[in-house]
């Protein structure tokens, strides 16, 4: 047998966990300055990866670079792989393997048959998404999900989550959903785009203005006054405001509550449609112990009415999964038993409703390769 079946705690559609499996996929992670290139076998990396610069300026350069890469991998393979999977940035046509007019690998313009050229290749299918997509689906299969809903079962509660959002903080702000245990796909290939959300602080940008490197870098740069070009990285801002470097502690700690405010303002809107659990991951996620809580005090901020009185900012309170307090309180939630109404039977029921937001339990890279590798699989078992 190939694979072993893992059900994860009460959801409704199967999810079959490739952990024994013993096909390889050949995966490619596709990024403005490089392309990283590996192989996955029951979930695991198998060879060290290969990295290639993109030439994003020529795309006769980066295909035969990308064609050069999966031969690499390749050759270090006894047997053929059975996919390629990958994830590109957007936008494109992620069904069909189209990418579109990228801006940070400009050569891509008019649309390019990337998928289907590299199926012709290498005489094997080829499957892509965005990397949000996949970090969501790793953490879902893998990670967080399955972590929570352990934690919850092994309390007997009768609470299970079946949904997540995945969001990436890193150069850019992205974003994935995963229902049921399936990988939403939008119509447009432009599900889980919470880049474009309005920034709750500067209302006629986006919310990747403050939720990205460049935001952190920005708003520290504004506060120091200092350039830009001054400007310390992200990690050392991080180690500023933690008082682990010497620096401008007070532009530290504004850099990244700037990015909890419109973060919590983003995701809380995100999260009421979704309703389940919220995952980060991304190089800025690292600096979670100054602004995560923020973020999540933003997300449970309550609205004004008109009449002068106030309204929870959603139905569903939000708790800090990082942290052991609000953790403790998430498992063990508002339960107790009712009775079944005309009978002599009492059923479980917790009243409280209720989201939590943590950092990947996987790591994103390993929670992309893992999502990029059973999306693969799904496909070819035809799920």
């Amino acid at each position: 047998m190939r694979y072993q079946v893992v059900y994860l705690h009460d959801w409704k559609d199967i999810r079959m966990r490739y952990n024994k499996d013993d096909r390889v996929v050949l995966t490619l992670d596709a990024g403005g300055t490089n392309l990283v290139f590996s192989a996955i076998q029951g979930e695991k990396e198998i060879v060290e990866p290969i990295v290639l610069p993109s030439y994003g300026d020529n795309l006769d350069l980066i295909l035969r670079s990308i064609v050069d890469g999966f031969s690499k991998v390749q050759a270090k393979l006894a047997d053929k792989a059975a996919a390629l999977s990958f994830c590109f940035p957007g936008p494109a046509d992620y069904e069909r393997g189209i990418i579109g007019d990228l801006v940070n690998l400009p050569c891509f313009r008019g649309g390019v048959a990337l998928g289907p050229m590299l199926e012709d290749t290498f005489k094997m299918p080829a499957f892509m998404n965005n990397d949000g997509d996949l970090f969501a689906y790793g953490e879902a299969i893998a990670g967080i999900l399955p972590e929570i809903n352990g934690l919850l079962k092994s309390q007997e509660s009768p609470k299970s989550y079946q949904n997540l959002l995945g969001a990436t903080l890193g150069t850019g702000f992205g974003g994935g959903i995963v229902a049921h245990g399936n990988l939403l796909v939008g119509d447009n290939s432009a599900q889980g785009e919470i880049n474009r959300m309005r920034n709750s602080l500067y209302h006629e940008c986006t919310v990747e203005e403050s939720v990205s490197i460049r935001g952190v870098q920005q708003v520290y740069s504004r506060e120091a006054g200092i350039s830009t070009t001054e400007c310390p990285s992200p990690e050392e801002i991080f180690e500023i405001g933690m008082r682990k470097r010497k620096g401008d502690r007070k532009a530290a700690v504004m850099a990244f509550e700037e990015l909890a405010i419109v973060a919590g303002d983003a995701l809380a809107a995100a999260v009421t449609l979704v309703d389940g659990l919220i995952v980060i991951g991304g190089g800025l996620s690292l600096a979670y112990p100054l602004f995560l809580q923020k973020m999540v005090d933003q997300m449970n901020k309550k609205y004004k009415t008109m009449n002068g009185s106030s309204l929870e900012h959603l139905e569903i309170k939000v708790f800090n999964l990082n942290n052991k307090d609000d953790l403790k309180g998430f498992v063990e939630g508002n339960p107790c038993e009712i009775m079944v109404p005309f009978s002599n039977r009492k059923i479980r029921y917790d009243s409280l409703k209720r989201v939590g937001v943590g950092t990947s339990k996987l790591g994103t890279m390993r929670a992309v390769s893992v999502g990029a590798y059973t999306f693969a699989l799904d496909r070819l078992d035809g799920r």
